[in-house]
């Protein structure tokens, strides 16, 4: 069968390698280039500690692609499955770290909790005034700049056909399919797969399905190198957002981090978002209390992105319930990169089977409108 990807991101990309792998022709089509919105501005957070809890089969399928990407793409995407920890400051985040594990060991996560003695004497430097913390030790990180490059080229060496830089002018349901014409040209396929990230929402919109989702830009950055010491992603219990940060330590030795700064609404149009200077010592001060020695450091970049975020933080994935051949991948909710090689191996699998082993039922695209 013939099938358009619309979005070259880590689901489009990832979708189009193993649709391609199944013996799908595929058409990726990006607007702009392979991976430059939502994907690389991602932090490259590979965790299952915390998502809702039917994200969970298809994060489990997603961290065992993960574990085989090197092997499978033929280069390095520097997944490191260094673990997860979560500090936690306060009885309350304890409480709530205690409840999510034992609602998630059933969906088959194990968390390991761990008292203030434990994190320091194996994670010295690290949250020095947290009284617990889990740690999920198969989790890890990944490079948001490498992983959707090397699903497309090991895409193209399956035969797939990539048009970048492609406008996206008119959608047509067809007899035989579906027509996309672009800036570069028109494309014509049997089954369209709609993962344009923030833009996914108006593709459905065409198909009469409408999803309430906002385009909103997080706030990154990263510091000069250190010596390399700080092995697991570390985050945060917390119910407030303005402790909620997040870091990891890369192996040239710059740390990464994210959150505390609430994220800005973007205009899809063109679709940009900048980090704002004025709020990046907020955001410092909540990740010192991680890890204090980044109060010493110096922060040489910023940087934002355009995240879909839908009304109820879950995606939207699998079939439309109005075209047939139309089918959905979009609104992670800033969450998205754990998941999304195995975002891309469901899809292919429901697309060319027309089942699929993962569950997917709450992430349908109608369940807005059966909820009303």
């Amino acid at each position: 069968m013939d099938v358009i990807v619309l979005g070259g991101g880590l689901m489009g990309t990832a979708s189009a390698y193993f649709l391609a792998r199944r013996g799908a022709r595929v058409t990726l089509i990006e607007r702009n280039r392979i991976g430059t919105g939502a994907t690389v501005a991602s932090f490259g957070n590979i965790r299952r500690t915390g998502r809702h809890l039917s994200q969970l089969p298809l994060a489990h399928r997603s961290l065992s692609l993960w574990g085989e990407a090197e092997k499978m793409l033929g280069r390095d995407v520097e997944f490191r499955a260094t673990g997860h920890i979560r500090l936690i400051f306060d009885e309350g985040s304890l409480a709530d770290m205690r409840a999510y594990a034992q609602a998630a060991r059933p969906w088959g996560l194990e968390l390991e909790e761990l008292g203030s003695r434990e994190i320091r004497s194996r994670f010295p430097g690290l949250g020095p005034e947290a009284i617990a913390a889990s740690f999920s030790p198969d989790d890890g990180s990944g490079n948001p700049r490498l992983i959707a490059l090397a699903f497309v080229e090991a895409a193209q060496k399956l035969g797939a056909e990539l048009v970048e830089e492609a406008e996206v002018e008119t959608i047509k349901h067809t007899v035989s399919g579906f027509l996309v014409a672009t800036s570069r040209g028109s494309f014509a396929a049997e089954c369209l797969l709609n993962t344009a990230g923030a833009w996914g929402a108006r593709v459905a919109a065409q198909f009469g399905e409408m999803v309430p989702l906002d385009a909103r830009g997080p706030q990154m950055g990263v510091t000069e190198p250190l010596p390399y010491r700080v092995l697991p992603v570390v985050g945060i219990w917390t119910r407030d957002k303005d402790y909620g940060a997040y870091l990891r330590q890369v192996e040239r030795g710059n740390i990464v981090f994210g959150g505390a700064a609430e994220r800005v609404s973007v205009d899809l149009d063109p679709g940009h978002a900048s980090a704002d200077p004025m709020r990046l010592p907020i955001q410092l001060r909540a990740v010192a209390r991680l890890m204090p020695a980044i109060a010493r450091v110096a922060v040489i970049r910023t940087w934002s992105g355009c995240e879909g975020y839908v009304r109820d933080m879950l995606p939207v994935m699998g079939q439309s319930a109005t075209t047939p051949g139309l089918f959905h991948a979009f609104g992670f909710c800033g969450h998205g990169f754990q998941l999304g090689p195995g975002v891309g191996d469901a899809m292919a699998e429901l697309i060319t089977t027309g089942r699929c082993a993962t569950p997917l039922d709450d992430f349908r695209v109608d369940r807005f409108g059966r909820a009303a």
